[in-house]
């Protein structure tokens, strides 16, 4: 049942994302012949609303997973520095490839993303206190450091400005041949399903996956490389988005419990409402204008994971 009214809102939302913006477009115009109304809806509407679809699936998943790798509720990409780490990427790419590009940048900022990632995973492996709330409170600090390499970097290279741009996630750029890069999360998230049973295992702890007879390292690896593609694409395209993968997870285990392989796919759809009542929201709020969707998502999300604290503190 709560997958078909998952379902249902999705519906409801892509349909009202289609139809919400500053030129009017009808349920009517959408199965006419080919008019200035069916234009926007094909070059600019439908491409937003599947990016917003994408992304939302795509950062749920990740904060999922990424969970169950470093055993801790409160980790997500927003709260261990994947996100940071992303945007270092594409600095790099920028400053030695500036004229490639956005393959070349997504394939810089993955690998940058994935390194980071790993060396976090290695550094809570040898912490002798994992406090559920140490960790993530770690993990912003990892963030903030490698933020500080990047403006740093940017700062000599006089490139503040468009690095500025990357710290608040954006979908009003999102047109048809721009966007289409974000497909690329749909087989990442797949294996990410199909080894959700192992990342449950790895969520036990290292050496009791060891004794099941799991290669840790290799499911570990997997794990990482999957949650860095679809981090690294969603960050090239639209920018930072944060809480999604932090807040989506964690309303999901408390209504649904934690059983990985069931509650991934709810998790997706969760993840691809929330996103896209976000970006509603703050596209009619201040109507004709339209804020940022990284605020509204910052703002909800904010007062959502302050319930979750307190949630999980009772």
């Amino acid at each position: 049942m709560k997958y078909i009214i998952s379902c249902l809102l999705i519906v409801f939302l892509f349909i009202t994302s289609l139809l919400v913006g500053v030129k009017e477009v009808t349920l009517q115009s959408i199965f006419n012949n080919m008019n200035d109304e069916q234009s926007i809806l094909i070059i600019s509407r439908l491409p937003r609303t599947l990016a917003l679809i994408l992304t939302g699936m795509g950062l749920s998943i990740a904060g999922f997973v990424m969970q169950q790798l470093a055993q801790n509720k409160f980790v997500s990409p927003s709260t261990i520095g994947t996100i940071e780490a992303s945007k270092f990427g594409i600095l790099i790419s920028l400053l030695l490839f500036p004229t490639y590009g956005l393959i070349t940048k997504t394939t810089i900022s993955f690998i940058i993303t994935a390194l980071f990632s790993i060396l976090f995973i290695i550094l809570i492996q040898r912490l002798k206190n994992k406090n559920i709330i140490f960790v993530p409170l770690l993990g912003i600090m990892f963030g903030y450091i490698i933020n500080a390499f990047a403006t740093y970097f940017a700062f000599k290279n006089n490139i503040v400005q468009n690095m500025a741009g990357w710290l608040i996630g954006d979908f009003s750029n999102i047109l048809q041949g721009n966007y289409e890069s974000l497909y690329f999360i749909i087989p990442a998230i797949t294996i990410l399903y199909c080894y959700a049973n192992e990342f449950v295992v790895l969520g036990m702890g290292e050496s009791y996956a060891k004794n099941l007879g799991l290669n840790y390292q290799q499911v570990l690896m997997i794990g990482l490389i999957c949650v860095s593609l679809t981090v690294s694409i969603i960050v090239v395209n639209v920018g930072a988005i944060p809480f999604v993968g932090l807040v989506v997870p964690n309303i999901i285990s408390l209504l649904y419990g934690d059983n990985l392989k069931r509650m991934l796919p709810l998790s997706a759809l969760f993840g691809a409402i929330f996103l896209l009542a976000a970006d509603i929201v703050g596209r009619w709020i201040i109507f004709p204008y339209e804020l940022p969707i990284g605020l509204t998502v910052g703002v909800i999300g904010g007062i959502f994971f302050f319930v979750i604290l307190l949630k999980r503190k009772n």
